[in-house]
């Protein structure tokens, strides 16, 4: 972060959580080496992932935000000028993201790179219907929504939520170089979570979104609401698990969905699969 060369000012905002391990002592002697740089918003106790987020981000300043998690780092010094750059020169957009490289310790796939290949310019569109923006990727310009809705504090994802409601505002620009890494180990949020649990907070985030906007962007996030509905129930039946894969078949069933055609043939699809698996057991 220290390393970006800018003709801007700008300040490094830490929220720390209470940690248990060291970052409390590690995060006081950075502020302490460059106290014209870096404030520390330091919890009197745990607040959690989401509130912690939400506090620190109601506290930022600049004129633009870009966001940094712990397992990631920037690796472009130049990264924060492009960005501004881009947003200063294209006031149509609200948004702006780049290439990320994978750091994994799984030496087969270390040196990935996150690249969507997306638009030069996307839309509120594009990004409702799945998430295409990695964290240490994204600038924005501050204030773009007032407060966040009620549900967003219950969500185990803060990234895509924000970019869509940021995207109400603006248009999603593009750069295509990679300018940031993202660590992948076996501690990592994401890392400890198996597929059934990410796909769980993924459908409730999306059906979140949804509501929120009514039957505005239907057509484009209800198609990706059912496909992880599918792969949900699909992983359920695949571990026998037939009485949750029925309650969440129902479930898609039972909502007024765009296409009810799709929703019938996915549910059909995978209690038919259950159906086959049952009887090869039995």
């Amino acid at each position: 972060m220290l390393m970006q060369k800018v003709n801007f000012d700008y300040e490094i905002v830490l929220g720390e959580d209470c940690s248990t391990d060291k970052t409390r002592n590690i995060v006081i002697d950075f502020q302490r080496r460059y106290p014209d740089k870096v404030r520390l918003l330091l919890r009197e106790y745990n607040l959690g992932m989401m509130n912690n987020f939400i506090h620190t981000f109601q506290a930022l300043k600049g004129q633009y935000i870009a966001m940094l998690e712990g397992d990631d780092y920037w690796t472009d010094p130049y990264k924060l000028q492009k960005q501004v750059d881009l947003l200063e020169s294209h006031p149509e957009c609200a948004i702006c993201f780049h290439d990320v490289e994978f750091v994994c310790e799984d030496q087969d796939t270390a040196g990935h790179v996150f690249k969507p290949s997306p638009k030069t310019i996307s839309t509120i569109e594009d990004i409702i219907k799945g998430n295409f923006i990695f964290t240490a990727s994204c600038m924005f310009r501050n204030g773009l929504f007032e407060s966040f809705p009620e549900w967003y504090y219950s969500l185990g994802i803060g990234d895509w939520p924000l970019h869509v409601l940021n995207a109400q505002y603006g248009k999603i620009g593009y750069i295509d170089e990679i300018m940031a890494a993202h660590r992948v180990h076996r501690g990592g949020y994401w890392s400890r979570q198996s597929r059934l649990e990410t796909l769980d907070r993924l459908i409730e985030t999306a059906r979140r979104i949804s509501v929120h906007f009514g039957s505005k962007y239907s057509e484009y996030i209800i198609p990706t609401i059912l496909r992880w509905e599918q792969e949900r129930i699909i992983i359920l039946v695949s571990s026998q698990r037939y009485r949750e894969a029925s309650r969440h078949a129902w479930r898609v069933l039972s909502k007024p969905i765009l296409n009810r055609k799709v929703a019938v043939q996915t549910v059909v699809r995978v209690l038919l699969m259950g159906l086959r698996q049952r009887i090869r057991i039995s």
